[in-house]
């Protein structure tokens, strides 16, 4: 059976984070397991002894046991029939949540928010986790709720019965990996939302400065990436027919346009690709800026 990974650490973005994977493994027909891991195992040692402080690890051990205990039952009651399975590893957490994820569908974590302005706040344990991870990786802000993924209803006020608001895809035409489009479409399928594509580029450093200057060649410019637009996504609107698309091409940086189009979207996708040293991992600057300033969970899908 299809698994989604969530790392619970008690806070109340990993709390938001199991919340949000409990909506999605529903959806998707998949068990549910929680790992928690200490965001450093050295933590519990006595400094420059190398010894376990007294009781620290069987204290650990315990409250590890009783958070977990307390998420399944939370977990269960709101969403009956899911089957969540919980586990406390011994080893640090980016080891742990990468083992963990390693045949997972999905990994999700939490990402403290410090409002719409300043952004959030991604802790290393889950950069670090991004960069590395092989299986798309799903942060959640803390305070997200189910209604805040669905459009108002009638009378303006939030509902998690209303429709969901569109799924939101960072397209790189210079790049587009089937993997992301892919698990975008998707997304918009299950949720029976609407797809909307962002591509952003910038004519001057496609085509040199001239195109700046030249209205007329940069309108055709803009014409002849609407077309590229149209031709990638062509075949995956066959393959989902059931998913309304919107494909923007838009001039400036993708990231801010990705930022902007978090506001009023379920989900955000963007890729990374991975890196040539998988111990060390990479995000790039387009998904570093989404991660840090979407106002929606952030979905970043690793491909080649």
């Amino acid at each position: 059976m299809p698994a989604i990974i969530v790392g619970l650490d008690g806070s109340p973005e990993s709390l938001a984070a199991a919340d949000w994977a409990a909506r999605e493994a529903t959806q998707r027909e998949a068990q549910l397991c929680l790992v928690h891991a200490a965001d450093t195992v050295a933590s519990l040692y006595v400094p420059y002894m190398g010894v376990p402080a007294p009781g620290a690890i069987e204290a650990h051990r315990e409250w590890s046991a009783r958070l977990l205990g307390e998420a399944e039952s939370r977990l269960t009651e709101r969403h009956p029939g899911l089957r969540v399975t919980t586990q406390q590893a011994e080893t640090e957490a980016v080891p742990a949540l990468l083992a963990a994820a390693k045949d997972a569908e999905l990994l999700v974590l939490g990402s403290r928010g410090f409002g719409t302005v300043a952004g959030f706040l991604v802790g290393s344990v889950a950069l670090a986790v991004v960069a590395r991870s092989e299986r798309p990786v799903v942060l959640v802000r803390a305070g997200e709720h189910a209604h805040v993924e669905h459009l108002p209803d009638a009378a303006g006020a939030g509902s998690g019965i209303a429709p969901y608001r569109d799924v939101v895809l960072g397209l790189d035409l210079a790049e587009p990996d089937d993997a992301v489009v892919e698990f975008a479409f998707e997304s918009a399928r299950r949720r029976a939302a609407g797809l909307r594509v962002v591509h952003g580029w910038n004519p001057a450093t496609v085509y040199g400065y001239g195109a700046v200057l030249d209205s007329g060649l940069s309108a055709d410019l803009a014409e002849e990436t609407r077309h590229g637009l149209n031709d990638v996504l062509r075949p995956w609107q066959d393959k989902f027919p059931g998913v309304e698309v919107r494909a923007q091409a838009v001039i400036g940086s993708p990231g801010r346009h990705l930022v902007h189009a978090s506001r009023d979207a379920s989900l955000v996708v963007v890729g990374r690709k991975r890196s040539h040293a998988p111990a060390v991992g990479r995000i790039g600057p387009i998904a570093h800026a989404v991660l840090h300033h979407a106002s929606a969970p952030v979905a970043v899908v690793p491909h080649d």
